[in-house]
């Protein structure tokens, strides 16, 4: 199934449930998708990533480093969200591991983790080291931007080499519909380390009426597969 959504609708798309543990991966939309559920999500939300992120990507959020269980209590207890990093200087924050996600959500209602890096390529392939997904994971999330598509591989995805090999193309051949489908439907690919029992749904950004033909492209070839939300590009 797919959806074609303003941002403002992302959690209901997505089918957000009471409590939940969202994982996110891949490509463009991560960051975006991270604050957004943190604005639109009922509940305690902690936000966080497993890898890094830009200290400057603070989302006006109370940020807590390095905390204790009792400094996550007592901060959601005054702001109902909040950003934890494991470390951070001015240019750079570093996330934490995923068993302290997995305890976070003992604490509150939500967390929401930016769980892969794809150093702002729109589409990704993983390395043998990612992502780092929280084994309580009940959301995977797999971020696509609509801008990988109709470029070389080499051009618009991070590992590209790894892209490739999945999709059984080169690097200089154009991420089509279908090569992305490839890596978005293998367990080696954007599905990789996906806890039993998660559900997984494919979040496309930047959706405009330029593109709009190859997303129904993409759409018909995950229909039987997994849901697909497409993320209209704000004006």
């Amino acid at each position: 199934m797919v959806q074609t959504i303003e941002l403002d609708d992302l959690a209901e798309a997505l089918q957000i449930r009471q409590n939940e543990l969202v994982s996110l991966v891949g490509g463009g939309g991560k960051t975006t998708t991270l604050f957004t559920l943190g604005e639109q999500l009922a509940g305690t939300t902690i936000l966080t990533t497993t890898t890094k992120m830009g200290a400057e990507q603070s989302g006006d959020l109370p940020v807590l480093i390095n905390p204790s269980d009792a400094e996550v209590r007592d901060s959601l207890q005054e702001a109902s969200r909040v950003l934890a990093w494991a470390a951070a200087d001015e240019r750079r924050a570093i996330g934490v591991d995923g068993d302290t996600c997995n305890r976070w959500f003992t604490i509150a209602d939500n967390v929401v983790v930016e769980a892969d890096g794809s150093r702002k390529r729109p589409f990704k392939a993983p390395a043998a080291h990612e992502p780092v997904l929280p084994t309580a994971t009940t959301l995977l999330v797999a971020c696509i931007g609509a801008s990988a598509f109709a470029r070389p591989i080499a051009d618009s995805c991070h590992r590209p080499d790894l892209v490739a090999a999945l999709a059984g193309c080169s690097v200089d051949d154009l991420l089509t519909p279908q090569r992305a489908a490839a890596v978005l439907l293998s367990t080696n690919g954007s599905q990789k380390d996906r806890p039993t029992g998660a559900r997984f749904v494919v979040a496309l950004h930047r959706v405009s009426p330029e593109n709009e033909p190859l997303i129904a492209e993409l759409a018909e070839v995950l229909t039987d597969h997994v849901d697909l939300v497409a993320v209209r590009e704000r004006s």
